[in-house]
C-alpha cells in the first residue's frame, strides 16, 4: 500500500495520522522493515520525510494462537460491534502467561472469535485493563483496533474507570485517600508493597457499612492502575480484604476461599458514538452470602444502587 506525503514531518507521525493508529504500532511496523520511502526501506521511526515522498507499507499477518479447552462461560453485560463488557468470574486468569496452565479469559475470547490482528503482526484480544485472578467484576474488551486505541486513551486520562466493593476485616476509621508509591516487594516477589521508589499510586476508600464481627463493606476508586493496588493500600493502613492471605489477612473468617473484591461499576465513553455509558456487574454468590451473613442485605442493596456509588466519593474528589 502507498501514501504520498503532503507535509514534511517524522515518518512515524505521518503514518500514524494517515492510518489512524497508535505510534507504538507504527514503530513496530517500521522497525520490522515493512516500510519504505521512495523505494528505500527505512527502519528508524524518526526518519524525516519531505512533501511528495512516497511511503510504501505492508501489514504483517498475525499468527493465530490456539486456545486451551474452555469448559466455562462468562456473563456478558453488553456487546456491540466495538466493545464487549463481561462480569469476570472468580479464579479466572485474564491473560495467558508461561506459568498459567489453565484456560484464561483470553482463551474464552479466542473461542468466541474475538481477536485484534494488529498491523505489527502481534495478535491481541482487546484486553484494555485487567483484574486479578481472584477478583471479580466488570471488564471491557475492545473488539477492533480503533476501539482499543480510544479506550486505552480513556484509561490514561481517567475518563474510564471502575468503582470496587470489598469486604474487610476491620472498619475504616474514616473515608480516606491513600497516595503512596507501589513497587515489587523486596522480600516476597509475589507481593507488591509501598516503597519509596515505587510508581505513583492513589486510591480513595469510602466506608459503606459496618457489619457483625467487625466485618466492614467499603467502596474503592482507583486513580492509578498498579498491580494489587487496592490490596496494598489497605494493607498499608492495617486493613485486609477477607480471604486475602497474601496481604496479611489472618482473621477468623477462614472459610472465605478467595479475595472478597469486586469491580462493581464500570464507566466509559463509547469509542464510536461518544456516548457516556455505565455497566453494573452483579456480585457473585460467594460475596452475596457473606453480605447476608454479616449485614442487613436489604439495607446493603439500597446502598448499592448504581446512582449512589459516585456520591460516596464526593468529599474526596
Amino acid at each position: 500500500m502507498t501514501l504520498e506525503c503532503t507535509t514534511a514531518q517524522r515518518l512515524d507521525k505521518a503514518l500514524a495520522e494517515a492510518l489512524g493508529i497508535s505510534r507504538n504500532q507504527i514503530e513496530k511496523l517500521i522497525r520490522e522493515s515493512l516500510v519504505s520511502v521512495n523505494g528505500i526501506p527505512v527502519t528508524k521511526p524518526s526518519h524525516k520525510i519531505a512533501t511528495g515522498d512516497r511511503i510504501e507499507y505492508t501489514f504483517k499477518e498475525a499468527e493465530k494462537k490456539e486456545a486451551h479447552d474452555v469448559d466455562f462461560d462468562i456473563e456478558v453485560l453488553y456487546e456491540d460491534e466495538d466493545i464487549l463488557v463481561v462480569n469476570k468470574p472468580p479464579m479466572l486468569v485474564v491473560h495467558p502467561a508461561p506459568s498459567v496452565k489453565e484456560a484464561t479469559l483470553v482463551d474464552w475470547l479466542i473461542t468466541k472469535g474475538i481477536s485484534l490482528s494488529t498491523i505489527s503482526g502481534e495478535e491481541r484480544h482487546g484486553i484494555v485493563h485487567r483484574i486479578d485472578k481472584e477478583t471479580t467484576g466488570a471488564l471491557v474488551i475492545a473488539k477492533n483496533n480503533e476501539a482499543h486505541r480510544k479506550l486505552s486513551e480513556q484509561l490514561q486520562d481517567k475518563s474510564m474507570g471502575r468503582y470496587y466493593l470489598a469486604l474487610i476485616d476491620h472498619p475504616l476509621k474514616e473515608d480516606v485517600t491513600i497516595d503512596k508509591p507501589i513497587g515489587r516487594s523486596r522480600s516476597n516477589r509475589l507481593r507488591m508493597d509501598v516503597i519509596p521508589d515505587g510508581k505513583e499510586a492513589r486510591t480513595s476508600f469510602a466506608s459503606l457499612r459496618e457489619g457483625e464481627e467487625h466485618v466492614a463493606l467499603i467502596a474503592a476508586k482507583l486513580y492509578t492502575g498498579r498491580t494489587h493496588q487496592i490490596r496494598v493500600h489497605l494493607n498499608s493502613i492495617g486493613r485486609h480484604i477477607l480471604g486475602d492471605a497474601l496481604y496479611g489477612y489472618r482473621g477468623k473468617h477462614r472459610d472465605v476461599e478467595r479475595v472478597s473484591l469486586h469491580a462493581y461499576l464500570l464507566y466509559l465513553t463509547h469509542p464510536r458514538t461518544g456516548r457516556k455509558m455505565e455497566f453494573v456487574a452483579p456480585l457473585y454468590d460467594d460475596m452475596n452470602l457473606l453480605l447476608e451473613k454479616y449485614f442487613d442485605k436489604s439495607e446493603i442493596d439500597r446502598m448499592l444502587k448504581p446512582d449512589n456509588i459516585p456520591g460516596y466519593f464526593k468529599s474526596q474528589n
